[in-house]
């Protein structure tokens, strides 16, 4: 049987705020934004080529703003990702270079933390 993760929250603050960030600076695409009713905002995004999305409104986790720590994405070029984060304003970290990928962090306007990973060739 297979377990496939399809939706992770983000807590945010501003929901509004969040989705510019994330669909304008990062580039996800903007799946969904439904007000359900006055206390559940339902907004989905997806990163470009992924097979699993974000969701962040309001009403939908009681984690606090800020709180979602260590994301990771895979990216085929990780000086390339930054370079396209920085171009759009995105505070993105020096690529880490290690044995096991190239690395570079960022966080969203609340906190919520995020890496980038360039695999290494596989032998």
């Amino acid at each position: 049987m297979d377990w496939k993760i399809e939706l992770v929250a983000i807590p945010v603050t501003d929901v509004d705020r969040a989705k510019s960030f994330y669909v304008d600076q990062c580039g996800f695409n903007a799946d969904h934004d439904h007000q359900v009713n006055p206390d559940l905002r339902f907004v989905q995004l997806t990163p470009p080529g992924s097979a699993c999305s974000v969701v962040l409104g309001t009403g939908v986790t009681e984690m606090a703003p800020g709180s979602q720590k260590g994301l990771q994405v895979v990216v085929a070029d990780a000086a390339k990702a930054r370079e396209e984060l920085l171009s759009k304003g995105v505070d993105a970290s020096e690529v880490d270079i290690q044995a096991w990928g190239h690395f570079v962090y960022f966080a969203d306007p609340d906190g919520n933390t995020w890496s980038l990973q360039q695999m290494p060739p596989r032998g």
